[in-house]
């Protein structure tokens, strides 16, 4: 659980009002099948973060655990940077005619490849000694913060105030990236 609850946290706050979401609200809207578009999110999240759990896992052999919780602070950190900057809107995927599935897995996989929750479930997975746990952790925190947007489309800006989601993520993430990287160095 020290795996699986923490990738989960970190990976829903970091998603919240991401390009992956405004990606998640043209792919619900264009192909409004939003069982399939979420099963696509799902199963290019799950790669996407098994990837990062596979490398957090080689890393952990190399590194110790001070460094390795370094590492962590400093992805919260930058994922709470990327929170509170704005985000810049995904590609139009309109001439994608491969379905709402198997679009939303390549499209959904190809945007989020390298982002800033694959780094820091790379760092969970690399501390906790559970890298499978924290992929499926966060796998499942990034498909819950994209289903809202999935299913309401380009009605989610309208109802919700991602702004202010995006700055309070971001302070959190914040919060913790310091605490972390402040333990880590031996300044607390």
């Amino acid at each position: 659980m020290d795996a699986l609850v923490p990738a989960f946290v970190v990976a829903l706050l970091a998603e919240l009002g991401d390009r992956t979401q405004l990606l998640a609200m043209l792919l619900g809207d264009r192909f409004r099948r939003a069982a399939a578009v979420l099963a696509g999110i799902a199963l290019a999240a799950l790669l996407n973060m098994a990837i990062a759990a596979a490398v957090g896992a080689e890393v952990a052999l190399y590194i110790n655990h001070r460094a390795i919780q370094l590492m962590t602070g400093v992805g919260l950190i930058l994922a709470a940077s990327g929170a509170t900057f704005r985000v810049k809107p995904a590609e139009s995927i309109d001439g994608w005619t491969i379905g709402a599935f198997a679009s939303s897995a390549g499209a959904f996989f190809i945007l989020a490849l390298g982002d800033k929750t694959q780094f820091v479930t790379g760092a969970i997975a690399a501390g906790s000694g559970h890298p499978w746990l924290a992929a499926v952790g966060a796998a499942a925190g990034v498909t819950v913060a994209n289903a809202p947007a999935v299913v309401l489309g380009g009605r989610w800006p309208a109802l919700v105030p991602l702004r202010a989601i995006r700055i309070g993520a971001g302070v959190l993430l914040a919060l913790a990236g310091l605490y972390l990287a402040v333990t880590a160095l031996g300044l607390s």
